[in-house]
């Protein structure tokens, strides 16, 4: 039977969280949670296929030079949306009715990428491809509250590192395909995909059967503030989220543009291989929600930002060796995932009821980061080339592990508060 649990507000009232299950969730098997990993990679890595693409698409639809970095910020802007107004549904309606169908529309929404025929057209079908992608945040809270606390960090790190892979992946499968059947077939593939995975999912998930939360939708996004306002845990590691992945979309963007000119001229395919160097290096974190399970989130989190910036010294040799982009890559990717997964393995943690909204909140800053590094990324690297986007991206993460050390001590939730305020007390002040 379902429970009202009370927490003590800072008025001394009693609030309550409705129907919350006493019982804990039995322990998520093997086989769903990697095809929950395997769904959340696939979602993000709509976001992008279109990095080591951009030579391509810029002369098949005669879009500018200058300009070709507005695919990959339209796409961010369109992500950055999606949280804001679609994520939050997680803890309103049935999660896994809501992975499903977000599944469905994202094929159709990369079958209209894959069909454009203007520079208009693009844009404007890879943002709702991008307002869609959000279905990965929303599957990596369901996987929070499928799992049991003692194996929560774990599933975490493992959903995570699916939609890290997905990232890191999605450049060599893009260019694989690009040289192979064109730029296109990548949108087409990825939409089949899409549809076969949302059929294992309809297959694979149980029913939530009800909302987490029973507030208006209206009250719901606007509870975006109200938690960022409570839990100085979740500022710091949004904030967190925003410089490292600001610092790997600074690399990430131009690189394509470095690596197809003088003295490599590499193809899309040899291009997208780098992205398995990145692989390699996130999944040699894939123990970072262990750690942070026992303990060790912040100490992990100092040691993963300071080997992303020392990464910036190999990766700026790139003009003398690949072999010192190779290096590079799979240290930064590595310090990105541990850090990644520390972040949200701390915010799932001190709100239940609110999972979705956390992941959503953390990921608007991930998505504004990863905004700012593409556009800021191709100004630098027109106007002052490779070095120039070395000293940007090292930038980012230099200002990443100083606000680190600032914020390492503070409360998970304002003290002031006197607890974290439960959902029906946050329903009252909006």
């Amino acid at each position: 039977m379902p429970r009202r649990s009370p927490a003590i507000s800072a008025g001394s009232r009693a609030r309550f969280v409705p129907d919350l299950p006493t019982e804990a969730p039995p322990a998520l098997g093997r086989a769903t949670t990697l095809l929950l990993a395997v769904a959340a990679g696939l979602a993000v890595a709509n976001v992008y296929y279109a990095q080591p693409l951009l030579g391509a698409i810029r002369h098949d639809l005669h879009i500018g030079g200058a300009v070709i970095g507005i695919v990959i910020t339209v796409t961010q802007i369109g992500y950055g949306l999606g949280l804001f107004l679609v994520a939050p549904l997680g803890d309103l309606v049935d999660r896994r009715r809501l992975i499903i169908g977000q599944m469905l529309l994202v094929a159709l929404a990369l079958a209209a990428v894959a069909f454009a025929r203007s520079g208009v057209m693009l844009l404007g079908a890879m943002a709702v491809a991008g307002l869609l992608a959000v279905v990965a945040q929303v599957i990596v809270a369901h996987a929070a509250s499928l799992a049991a606390p003692e194996q929560r960090g774990r599933i975490v790190g493992t959903v995570t590192t699916g939609i890290v892979m997905g990232i890191l992946l999605a450049r060599t499968v893009s260019g694989f395909l690009s040289d192979l059947c064109g730029w296109r077939s990548v949108y087409l593939v990825s939409a089949a995909a899409s549809l076969a995975v949302a059929g294992l999912l309809a297959a694979a998930l149980p029913g939530q059967h009800k909302a987490v939360v029973a507030i208006p939708y209206g009250r719901l996004v606007t509870s975006f503030f109200t938690l960022f306002v409570e839990l100085p845990i979740l500022r710091i590691r949004a904030t967190l989220a925003a410089l490292i992945f600001f610092s790997i979309t600074v690399l990430l963007t131009p690189l394509a543009l470095a690596l197809s000119a003088e003295p490599y001229a590499l193809s899309q395919t040899q291009i997208g291989l780098f992205g398995l160097a990145g692989a390699a290096g996130a999944l040699g974190a894939a123990s970072a929600g262990r750690l942070a399970d026992r303990g060790f989130a912040q100490h992990v989190t100092g040691i993963a930002l300071g080997l992303m910036l020392l990464a910036w010294l190999p990766i700026a040799a790139l003009q003398r060796s690949l072999w010192g982009l190779v290096v590079g890559v799979l240290v930064i990717d590595y310090g990105l995932q541990t850090v990644h997964v520390a972040n949200q393995t701390l915010i799932y943690r001190v709100r239940p009821d609110a999972q979705t909204r956390l992941a959503a909140g953390y990921m608007i800053f991930y998505s504004l980061g990863c905004s700012a590094g593409s556009i800021l990324s191709t100004l630098a690297f027109a106007r002052y080339g490779w070095l120039g986007v070395c000293a940007l991206g090292a930038g980012g993460s230099a200002t990443a592990i100083f606000f680190w050390a600032v914020t390492k001590d503070a409360p998970e939730f304002d003290s002031r508060a006197g607890v974290i305020p439960d959902e029906s007390e946050m329903a009252d002040r909006a």
